[in-house]
């Protein structure tokens, strides 16, 4: 995956519902769906298209890593007969089959060949990609990233009705939630807010891409007792020029495009650079970009981890 492609990758979520007759009951033993849902569902995305199911669905097509990432979590993961090039999370996603890269136009005849009774959908796909699918017949539930906390909870509880693994879920949602409010409470009263600078790309090291204020990474910079460094900028994704970094001069830098061979070292040559305090102060830190900008359960481990790089002091 190239660098510039990470950054179109920033997407997330499913949702969709099923629907049963007397028949699929004893099919659907193994989910745990409530006892008392009633069939069909009629299910709206987050476009407003409806779709009704009939029972749990059996054979997903994710066309999206957050969605991919969910249905694992969740415990759908046997469910999903497909998936996107870039669904690489967790290890088990390697072992379903890929229908191939979307960079490269829907791969429409692999997905139909999969015979999928769902295809789930995050907010990376465009409505005119979504209506390619649905001209084809095809049901597909469209979901819209997460705000924040609360609206992940929300994504994660409706991708779990869909599914039919509602107490799963309900465990999870519960468990992610205990680890946000832990954070929040140990950073109650924090003096100092740290500037954050989070680079995404440096293929041009005098203008390295970052994310601005109303992303998710903005969101959890803030969160985890940072200020970002960028937020003035306009657009998600910006490039900030070598000059406008050193004014700012960022008390720490986290490295989004670690995977791709930066480093510390590196960051520490580039010309100029010698004069921010991160740089001076060795506060320069590798984090996975993955984690951080794809719209799923692991934005709480991005959470965590962003804390205790920021604020050290208070995890030992």
């Amino acid at each position: 995956m190239t660098r510039k492609l990470l950054l179109m990758i920033i997407a997330l979520l499913l949702a969709l519902s099923a629907c049963s007759s007397s028949e699929s009951n004893d099919s659907n033993q193994a989910y745990s769906g409530p006892e008392d849902v009633v069939w069909p569902l009629m299910i709206t995305d987050d476009l407003g298209n409806t779709i009704e199911l009939r029972e749990y669905p059996k054979a997903i097509v994710s066309l999206s890593p957050s969605m991919t990432e969910i249905l694992f979590a969740i415990g759908a993961g046997d469910q999903l007969v497909g998936r996107d090039d870039f669904s690489l999370f967790p290890e088990a996603a390697l072992d379903v089959e890929s229908v191939g890269s979307l960079w490269e136009g829907m791969p429409t005849e692999t997905i139909l060949a999969k015979e999928p009774d769902l295809v789930i959908v995050a907010q990376i796909l465009s409505e005119e990609e979504i209506q390619v699918l649905l001209d084809l017949g095809l049901p597909v539930y469209w979901q819209s990233n997460p705000g924040n906390f609360d609206e992940l909870y929300e994504n994660l509880l409706d991708i779990a009705k869909i599914t039919g693994h509602t107490q799963e879920t309900s465990l999870l949602v519960a468990d992610l939630k205990q680890r946000v409010e832990t954070i929040s409470k140990t950073l109650e009263g924090v003096e100092k807010t740290p500037t954050v600078f989070y680079e995404l790309d440096a293929t041009e090291p005098t203008n390295p891409w970052t994310t601005g204020s109303g992303t998710f990474i903005d969101y959890i910079i803030k969160m985890a007792g940072g200020l970002n460094a960028a937020s003035a900028l306009e657009g998600d994704y910006a490039q900030i020029s070598a000059e406008e970094l050193i004014d700012v001069n960022p008390d720490i830098i986290l490295l989004g495009d670690a995977l791709y061979g930066v480093t510390p070292e590196s960051v520490a040559e580039r010309p100029g650079w010698n004069v921010i305090a991160a740089v001076q102060n060795g506060l320069i830190f590798p984090i996975d970009p993955n984690m951080m900008s794809v719209p799923g359960p692991r934005l709480v481990d991005a959470l965590e981890e962003t804390a205790k790089l920021i604020h050290p002091e208070l995890f030992e």
